[in-house]
């Protein structure tokens, strides 16, 4: 089968001109919804200040009322019992004996009770979250046994990342990365619409888990479509750089849009809004010309090329690429699938660090998981071009998705193994820090990709990684020679 090299044939569009930038700047704010959309849990599921309610039709005066919730210290700071009541029966009989609390009665020796009438939120910081959410007289009441709720829908959402990573890669590199992008950005978009009427918490997560497969998906495909157009510097720049900060803008907006939003059905209309002003961007986005030409699609290929040519005022050459055949690799991933999947459990070391609380952490404790955020923050945005760079066209975005499936597996966990510093303070700290030191060991045993074009086809990728042997070994030959000669002198 002919084959090509692509950014060879390509540099008559230069490096940096009108086309790239415009395709760099527009696939980068297409990342940003994603920012908002990942963390919105954090203020859409936050759980205010609570405690039982005591109805307010119940025969008791008000100094009883007083005394109706058990207090609870906290961190030093005596406040009222989340989870339980006084029996209110017991209440109202004292109440209506006249008996004085505290005086008349040990008030801690009245049996306790579940909150058989809801809870009272504190209203001061939100006006409602999921957690204190009451539709039409049904509250949701996510706190204390079903408090486990909260984090289960963190979870569900990167359980929706994994199937999503799964399957958008190869519905990607079948269809064409430009379809896939905005076709997920309708998936993610559409679903937080429905996601606003949510009449249950079952309902809500439902919803997250689409938004999630939206979410990873469009952000696949962006990363791909970005790297396939643009030139070699220009796309490191891009994978590692550039998506990557305007996935931070995002991540920024979103606590700003919290603090002038405070019920969360208002704020996910305000994060909706992004997303539908991104269909626009498809009059100006391109198919990847690599994925046509993967696909025998030379002529379209060519003719983004020429497009691209006259938006940066150079002339394109009169025949650009060779007639290719469509090239079918899909079972090509197996023999390296294992190097690529075990490092991407950086994705739940950020998460975790992330979320760990750093009230009771001294200054030197607080600075050591800042470098290591930074750290795992940094490792983790190079896998993705580094992925991007291992496999070939025809299997870009299906690696990717793949490999990304794992970092979702340790996500999902995330929010769970945190909970297990509350028995022991540092296991969290423990467990992440022995996954990180594990994943960076296994990195050694990946090959070296600087300075090699992007493979187009299996083939050409198996060639580029014996060639890149070749040349270490003839390196290393040389090296031996010269030692030898050397040591003869």
């Amino acid at each position: 089968m002919n084959t090509v090299d692509y950014d060879e044939d390509t540099k008559f569009l230069g490096e940096w001109g009108p086309f790239q930038k415009r395709i760099m700047l527009l696939l980068c704010i297409s990342v940003i919804p994603n920012g908002l959309s990942t963390f919105s849990i954090v203020f859409l599921a936050d759980t205010p200040s609570h405690h039982c309610a005591i109805p307010p039709n119940a025969n008791i005066s008000a100094e009883w009322r007083n005394y109706s919730i058990p207090l609870e210290e906290n961190k030093g700071v005596m406040r009222y019992g989340k989870c339980t009541r006084y029996k209110l029966d017991v209440i109202q009989r004292l109440s209506d004996n006249g008996s004085v609390p505290g005086i008349d009665v040990n008030v801690s020796e009245i049996e306790q009770e579940s909150c058989k009438n809801g809870w009272e939120y504190d209203r001061s910081i939100y006006i409602s979250t999921i957690v204190s959410e009451n539709v039409l007289s049904l509250q949701w009441d996510l706190v204390c046994n079903d408090a486990w709720k909260v984090p289960m829908t963190s979870s569900v959402y990167f359980l929706g990342l994994m199937v999503g990573s799964i399957i958008s890669g190869q519905l990607s590199d079948r269809f064409g990365r430009k379809i896939q992008l905005f076709t997920t950005i309708g998936v993610q978009t559409l679903f937080m619409f429905f996601q606003i009427f949510s009449t249950s918490w079952f309902m809500f997560s439902a919803f997250h888990f689409f938004i999630g497969m939206g979410a990873i998906s469009n952000y696949m495909a962006a990363f791909v479509l970005g790297t396939e157009i643009l030139s070699t510097r220009i796309r490191i720049i891009f994978s590692t750089v550039g998506v990557c900060i305007f996935f931070a803008i995002g991540y920024m907006l979103l606590p700003l849009m919290a603090f002038f939003i405070r019920d969360w059905r208002m704020l996910l209309i305000a994060i909706n809004v992004s997303g539908v002003f991104h269909f626009f961007l498809w009059w100006f986005i391109p198919e990847s010309p690599r994925w046509l030409l993967s696909q025998g699609r030379v002529e379209e290929a060519e003719a983004i090329l020429r497009g691209a040519a006259k938006e940066n005022g150079v002339t394109a050459p009169e025949v650009i690429f060779q007639p290719l055949q469509p090239h079918d690799g899909s079972l090509a991933l197996v023999p390296m699938l294992t190097k690529a999947i075990c490092p991407n459990s950086y994705g739940a070391l950020k998460w975790g660090q992330g979320d760990l609380c750093i009230k009771d952490l001294s200054s030197v404790s607080i600075a050591l998981e800042m470098m290591g955020k930074f750290g795992v923050t940094v490792a983790f945005s190079i896998l993705y071009p580094y992925t991007a760079e291992l496999y070939p066209t025809v299997l870009r975005n299906t690696a990717i998705g793949i490999c990304s499936m794992a970092s979702q597996l340790g996500a999902i966990a995330a929010p769970y193994f945190l909970y297990l510093g509350t028995y022991y303070k540092s296991l969290p700290y423990i467990i992440m820090g022995t996954l990180s030191v594990l994943g960076g060991l296994l990195g050694f045993l990946l090959p070296e990709t600087y300075g090699l074009p992007l493979p187009e086809t299996i083939d050409h990728m198996q060639t580029i990684q014996r060639c890149k042997s070749r040349q270490t070994s003839n390196h290393l030959s040389s090296d031996s020679a010269a030692i030898n000669n050397v040591s003869m002198l």
